[in-house]
């Protein structure tokens, strides 16, 4: 019980630091990265009040009686987005450490292991994600959320899918004795009417977005073109999307080939995530309609050597994701920043590793950060809101000794992060 009282005064006191000080906080900048405009402002203090930005002075002048940051000798932007990552896994590259997570730890202890990863993002400069499916933890991500919302643990605002949907025996874990009912790492959907119940059912859990599987076993065809097995009928497909429209959430495919990709984009989904393997018209359609791609390049970096071993399609598969990135971005598909950690361990790899990989496949410094803060926004309809310096946007702030413009690497070194107008680190 001593220990007990012990965590939970640690907690009250780590509390004592998420909230926002009273009255107006005044950060000066040396050097203030404006995503909205592409812009860099000299010496720009940024004015917050609460938990919100009330201004950005340019003329270096700071407000009667606001408590004032010096950052005069960093580079200043908002606070960044991660919009794939899976907070309740410890790194899956391959099926024995994801079985262990799923078999041998309790959702209890797997939540804590979360707590874990949240601070370490928090600290690592992403003060939002949006986090793409619990891996067998049930809600536990919509507890999190809660948590974090009412200063009980460390951590970003969360935008969670509870149970990703996947339809009978595509997902893991398989391959047991037939006897035993082993777990599962997604919600189980099998017609359109059980579609239909299970998006309900989840927004009524607390989902905000709906995350399913689009495809599965990716192989390369007789005439060497990438395949998988689509997960859904078309049918079940549009009931999927049909439905989560129907309840104002926002719907993220999995999707790696055009097998997955075709029947996803027929039946209007949001996103794709990792996308590896894009068709012309594949990319044609999503710039059309504005469907977002979240490519989540770390963690094929991380997987593929590992998983290669065993089955060489995944390196293939690596190879051929960054063409399709570059197709992507050619032809104006809105891409969000994405890593998909948890895939990967969230102490060994630092996801902001991300940037320097989408820099290195041709996107611009600005293009890299904007998919993590104005796009990424907009893909989470928080236009304005999160991902930007406007006023009444949340006061999320990240500073930088190095100079992101001349070399994205530093964001892999964040150094002082405020959140809602609250000193992180």
């Amino acid at each position: 019980m001593r220990a007990v009282a012990f965590l939970f005064l640690a907690i009250a006191t780590t509390n004592l630091s998420l909230a926002a000080p009273p009255g107006k906080t005044a950060v000066k900048c040396g050097r203030l990265l404006d995503p909205d405009k592409q812009a860099v402002l000299q010496n720009a203090v940024v004015v917050i009040d609460g938990d919100s930005i009330a201004e950005v002075r340019t003329d270096g002048s700071v407000p009667d009686g606001a408590t004032v940051i010096d950052l005069s000798k960093k580079s200043v932007l908002p606070g960044l987005i991660d919009a794939h990552t899976h907070v309740l896994l410890q790194g899956d590259a391959t099926s024995e450490d994801y079985e262990a997570q799923i078999l041998k730890e309790s959702v209890a202890y797997r939540a804590l292991r979360a707590t874990a990863a949240v601070r370490i993002a928090l600290h690592h400069g992403f003060t939002t994600l949006r986090d793409l499916g619990t891996e067998g933890a049930g809600y536990a991500d919509v507890d999190l959320k809660h948590a974090i919302d009412r200063g009980i643990v460390e951590g970003p605002r969360l935008f969670v899918v509870t149970k990703a949907i996947a339809p009978t025996g595509a997902y893991p874990v398989l391959g047991f004795a037939w006897e035993l009912e082993m777990p599962k790492g997604v919600e189980t959907v099998d017609g359109a009417d059980m579609a239909r119940r299970v998006v309900r059912d989840q927004v009524a859990h607390g989902a905000d977005w709906i995350k399913i599987y689009a495809d599965r076993s990716y192989y390369k065809d007789a005439s060497g073109h990438f395949a998988s097995i689509p997960n859904f009928t078309l049918d079940e497909m549009r009931a999927l999307v049909d439905e989560s429209h129907r309840l104002r959430r926002r719907i993220a495919a999995h999707s790696m080939t055009p097998s997955g990709h075709a029947i996803a984009l027929a039946a209007g989904v949001d996103s794709i995530e990792h996308g590896d393997v894009l068709s012309d018209d594949n990319v044609r359609l999503m710039a059309e309609h504005g469907v977002f791609l979240c490519p989540t390049l770390t963690v094929g970096a991380f997987v593929a050597p590992v998983r290669s071993k065993t089955n060489a399609i995944w390196k293939d598969l690596e190879m051929a994701s960054g063409e399709s990135f570059k197709r992507a971005l050619a032809a104006g598909v809105p891409i969000a920043f994405g890593t998909d950690a948890g895939g990967f361990d969230w102490d060994k790899v630092n996801q902001a590793e991300e940037f320097r990989r989408m820099v290195a496949l041709g996107m611009t410094p600005w293009q890299a950060i904007r998919s993590a803060t104005v796009v990424a926004a907009k893909l989470l309809e928080r236009e304005g809101k999160l991902g930007s310096l406007a006023p009444g946007a949340a006061a999320d702030l990240v500073a930088t000794s190095g100079d992101p413009l001349a070399d994205v690497s530093v964001l892999e070194h964040v150094d002082w992060v405020m959140k809602a107008g609250a000193l992180v680190r």
